[in-house]
């Protein structure tokens, strides 16, 4: 699977990029948010990647920033929802707008979205309203944002053990300590969601 692609930006026609890397010329789909911030073509990129495979088909797509390509990914668990979809969401509204509308379930607004009708923005509402954290869309640890202190490192981590996270923040909150570092607030969590 490819994660991130760095390299030298050879082309932009929207929604389309070409970005050279090693003498390869990979061709992603972008979503406008990522395009507006891209350089100038002949200056150096670095994308973080989704590459989909379909029966027909194999598409790769690049975005600048973690929260962009996280909520392209929860996007497309939604029924109904496709790449397609998930791009202008993203072309349309930022991350953390998105959240908000999720939040206040403002469905009106979310079928504003090019491709959003009633029903797709209420399944929106109903599915991710739990993946939508205290101020942005929830994103995997990794390349992108670093988590800035011990109980936001303790929570990614719940959060790819499987833990929603609203329970993974919940945990983290309850059993950290002053002084404890991400590992001890992990450990504990653990015991607390276990009932030991």
């Amino acid at each position: 699977m490819i994660g991130r692609l760095r390299g030298t930006l050879v082309s932009k026609q929207p929604p389309w990029i070409v970005l050279e890397v090693g003498g390869v010329g990979y061709e992603l789909e972008v979503p406008m948010s990522t395009l507006y911030d891209l350089p100038e073509t002949g200056r150096e990129a670095t994308l973080l990647t989704h590459y989909a495979i379909r029966e027909d088909t194999a598409a790769l797509y690049g975005f600048l920033r973690e929260e962009e390509r996280a909520l392209f990914r929860n996007l497309q668990k939604v029924s109904g929802i496709g790449a397609r979809i998930a791009l202008a969401v993203l072309s349309g509204v930022s991350t953390q707008e998105f959240a908000r509308l999720v939040r206040e379930a403002d469905v009106a607004a979310l079928t504003r979205i090019p491709g959003i009708g009633k029903k797709t923005a209420e399944r929106i509402v109903v599915e991710l309203r739990d993946r939508v954290d205290a101020g942005a869309v929830a994103t995997s640890p990794g390349v992108g944002r670093v988590p800035s202190s011990p109980q936001e490192e303790a929570v990614a981590a719940l959060q790819q053990l499987g833990y929603k996270p609203v329970e993974a923040a919940r945990l983290a909150k309850n059993t950290m300590q002053d002084g404890d570092d991400a590992e001890a607030i992990i450990r504990k969590a653990l015991r607390a969601a276990l009932g030991r």
